[in-house]
Order: structure tokens, then C-alpha cells, then sequence
């Protein structure tokens, strides 16, 4: 099939591009350059340097009639959505909703929407957290990848348009780059090589850093290719289940790579919340999906290539 990906040149698209046409399947890629590079490009896909935001996706789109169109291209940092919740919102709003309303307009049979499972949930009460729980997004950018889930129930029950939606945890591996939503890995293992303490941001009662919850690249590629035929008109948690503070998670990182700075420590950052873990369950029973790179494991292949 023919499968449309928005910001297939950034880190975690750019591997589903790879998996899609390794499956034989035809990709088209829209991506404005941003946060992605040319680099990641699979040299089998047909590259757009468009933004999602642009009227142009509509010629896009109408020229390459996709039959599912797997949505990553947006604003991915928290912080920055709270700087400039208006940018945020310009992207991951109304960017969505010029794609879904092409969609509609030229038939296309599904959307694969990426959302957040580590961010949307906020200060949870239900530990892990399932996606039953009801969002209490604490971020802009929260709020606007929980609005889009909604504005996907809308277009469905109004137009037939499926969707699935896949709220990753924090995910890593090779291509991250040392901003967004799970840059810490990068950021950790950049500050090692210049030979730099990397800052710990911690709150005062938890001072081993945020807990959150880590998965491997690889093992969001395989539910982004489940999530095809499987899964329509519902939302799955897509992470490891397993709780990691910063500080494990540096510990680990300085450990492979045989070095070791203290770090610095740093109060929490407007948009962070305290802990993260998701229940995927669902995503088992549904999906036939289940994580299958443990933390050290996946470590150890990223700091080897990033």
C-alpha cells in the first residue's frame, strides 16, 4: 500500500519509513526540515519538503493519494510549547487539522496519529497509567496532542475517517537528536563526549531526577506497523511499563561508556511532571503488541551510533 508520512526525516519517523518500505510498501514523505534531517531519508521514499501547515499538502496529497497517512511531523518539546504555546498550538493544531481535513477531501482510509502517552496523562493518579484514565495535560503541547485526539473522534464520527492512535512513552535510540520529548539520552551521552558534567533536573523530594518510562525505537516501529490493520478507532499506550528516574538512567549511560561526571543539579522545568509509566496491556491484548528491548540493551546500540 502507499503510506504518507509527516516528519518521516526525524528521529522516530524515519525509522518507520525504513520498516514500511522494508515490508514493500510505496512511502511518501512530508517533512518541512525543521527538527528533521535529510540524512534519515530513505533513498526509496519520495520526499515533500513541505510544512503540514502549508495549503500545498492539499496538491500533495491530491498527487499522491495515499491509502494511510501515519501522522509524527510536530512541535516535540515541552518546554518550547510553553515558551510559545502559540507556535505549539500553530503545528500541532492546526497543522493536524489541515492534514485530516485533506484527508477527508481525498478519502483516505486511515490515520496513524502519534500522540503522548509520557506527556497527556499529567500528575496521573493511576499508576501505571492506562488509557482509560482521564488526561490532566500539565503543557501546552499536552494539550494539543490530547485536543487532536479528540478532533480524531470528531472526523470519524462525521466523516468515517479510522484512526489509531499510539501514545508513546519517552522513546530513544539512534538518530535522537538532544531536544524533545526523550532527548535526555542524547543530551547525557553529548555532555560525555566534550568530557561535560550533564545537569539532573529533580524535584526537592525526588532527588534521583524524574521518573519515567523508556522505550526502544524499535519497539514503536513494529506498533506503528501493527497499527495498519489493526487497532482502528481507539488508543494504545505504546511503552516499557518500567519506571527509570534520570539518575538510573545516567548511571546506566556513564557506565557504558566507561565514564563518569557528577552531575549537575537543576530544578524541575515549567511543563515537567514527576512521574510517567504506562500500563500496555491493552496494546498486548489488541495490537499483539510488547516491548522486546530492555533498557540496557537499547543503551547500548544507541550510544553506540548517536
Amino acid at each position: 500500500m502507499k503510506i504518507l508520512v509527516t516528519g518521516g526525516a526525524g528521529f522516530i519517523a524515519s525509522h518507520v519509513v525504513d520498516k514500511y518500505i522494508e515490508l514493500g510498501h510505496d512511502v511518501v514523505i512530508v517533512d518541512n526540515l525543521s527538527t528533521g534531517y535529510l540524512k534519515n531519508v530513505n533513498d526509496k521514499a519520495k520526499l515533500y519538503v513541505e510544512d503540514i501547515c502549508n495549503y500545498n499538502l492539499r496538491n500533495i496529497i491530491e498527487e499522491e493519494q495515499p491509502d494511510i497517512v501515519n501522522h509524527h511531523a510536530a512541535q516535540i518539546s515541552v518546554p518550547v510549547s510553553v515558551k510559545d504555546p502559540l507556535h505549539d498550538a500553530e503545528v500541532n493544531i492546526k497543522g493536524t487539522l489541515n492534514l485530516l481535513e485533506n484527508c477527508v477531501n481525498f478519502k483516505i482510509k486511515k490515520v496513524i496519529f502519534i500522540s503522548s502517552g509520557g506527556a497527556i496523562y499529567g500528575e496521573a493518579d493511576e499508576y501505571p497509567t492506562t488509557e482509560n484514565y482521564l488526561p490532566r495535560p500539565l503543557s501546552p503541547y499536552a494539550v494539543n496532542k490530547y485536543t487532536t485526539e479528540l478532533y480524531l473522534h470528531y472526523y470519524f464520527k462525521s466523516f468515517g475517517l479510522k484512526f489509531t492512535t499510539l501514545r508513546y512513552a519517552n522513546v530513544y535510540g539512534p538518530r535522537q537528536v538532544p531536544h524533545g520529548e526523550a532527548g535526555v539520552i542524547s543530551i547525557f551521552k553529548n555532555k560525555y563526549l566534550k568530557n561535560e558534567r550533564p545537569t539532573l533536573f529533580a524535584f526537592p523530594e525526588n532527588p534521583d531526577g524524574m521518573i519515567r518510562d523508556y522505550v526502544f525505537v524499535k519497539d514503536v516501529v513494529n506498533a506503528n506497523v501493527l497499527a495498519l490493520d489493526k487497532g482502528d478507532n481507539d488508543a494504545f499506550n505504546i511503552g516499557s511499563g518500567i519506571e527509570t528516574t534520570t539518575g538510573e538512567l545516567l548511571r546506566e549511560i556513564s557506565t557504558q561508556m566507561g565514564v563518569n561526571y557528577d552531575p549537575y543539579f537543576a530544578a524541575p522545568r515549567p511543563g515537567d511532571i514527576r512521574r510517567s509509566c504506562l500500563n500496555t496491556d491493552k496494546a498486548k491484548q489488541i495490537l499483539n503488541w510488547s516491548p522486546t528491548v530492555s533498557l540496557p540493551e537499547g543503551i547500548k546500540m544507541t550510544v553506540k551510533i548517536l
